[in-house]
Formats: structure tokens, C-alpha cells, sequence
């Protein structure tokens, strides 16, 4: 299915009206008709460049901030569309990478390599990613898997620049 012949309204009648909406589709990016969630993760770095020269304490949060707002946003676009976790809502994948990218080493490599980790993590969704997708519901369930996503590529990349480091240096 398309995501306009989806049940309830069509995203595309509503983004671009509705504020909420607009958020919520990651300001347009999750309209794309393929791999929405990873169009949104794309739109997600730019924000990320606007982001990444905020303190740390700063940076944290805009993403509670964010997340927070998440849950509604979410939870709020999804009933009024008739569907839940609709593919064009992609703020959780905003949120999800923010988190990847905590602290992440300067540069594009590791921008680039936050983005796979977090994509493999949001597509792959080993346990308790998979879990929290099935069982919890509402914007929190629309969000929770992607921060938990986040979560686990935020560790990764940690480790990832933990072993380059450890390899530089000695």
C-alpha cells in the first residue's frame, strides 16, 4: 500500500497543514514512498549538524526535550490518522539517532557509520527492541523502540571510537 491509500487520512493532505503532523513526519522527510524511516534518519543528520556544536548537558536535553514531545507528537499524528506507527511518521527516527550520536567523535566517518548502526538496530530490532515494538503502544511504543535503537548504536559507536583510539594511540 501506499501511504496515501492507507486507512484514515493521507499524510500528504495533512503535513503540510498541520503543525503536528509536520513534526511528526520529520518535517516532510517521512513522506518519501520507500524507506521512510531511513529518508527520516537522513533529515535527522541535518538537524544533527545544527546540534552536534551544543554542550553536552545542552545537547541531552533537546533530546528529552525532543523525546518527550515525541510521545505526543507521535501518539497525537498516529490517532488522527487511523493508524498506528504509520511508515511516514519518522520523529522517533530524529530521536533515535540524536541518541546514537551522544558524544560521537567529530567528523563525517562517524556521522556516517551513527547512521548505519542506528538504521541496522531500527530495521534489524534484535531483543528487547523487537519486544518493546510489539507490546507497548501509543506514541511511548511509537517511540520507545527507536530510542532503545539508539541506545544500542550509541554503544556500539562508543565502543567502535574506544578500540580506534585504543589502536592509535599505542
Amino acid at each position: 500500500m501506499t501511504l496515501s491509500t492507507r486507512q484514515g487520512i493521507a499524510p500528504r493532505e495533512t503535513c503540510w497543514k498541520n503543525p503536528v503532523h509536520f513534526l511528526a513526519f520529520g518535517c516532510g522527510s517521512g513522506l518519501t514512498p520507500k524507506a521512510p524511516g531511513t529518508f527520516g534518519t537522513v533529515a535527522a543528520v541535518f538537524f544533527y549538524l545544527l546540534l552536534q556544536g551544543l554542550s553536552l548537558w545542552t545537547y541531552l536535553g533537546v533530546i528529552v526535550v525532543a523525546s518527550v514531545l515525541g510521545f505526543w507528537l507521535c501518539g497525537r499524528t498516529a490517532k488522527d490518522l487511523g493508524v498506528h506507527d504509520h511508515p511516514a511518521i519518522v520523529w522517533d527516527e530524529f530521536c533515535g539517532f540524536w541518541i546514537t550520536m551522544i558524544a560521537a567523535p567529530a567528523g563525517w566517518p562517524w556521522i556516517l557509520l551513527g547512521f548505519v548502526l542506528f538504521r541496522l538496530f531500527d530495521i534489524w530490532k534484535p531483543w528487547p527492541i523487537s519486544w518493546l515494538d510489539k507490546k507497548v503502544h501509543g506514541g511511548i511504543g511509537i517511540m520507545v523502540d527507536d530510542l532503545v535503537a539508539g541506545v544500542f548504536a550509541f554503544l556500539c559507536l562508543q565502543a567502535i571510537h574506544y578500540v580506534y583510539l585504543k589502536k592509535v594511540l599505542t
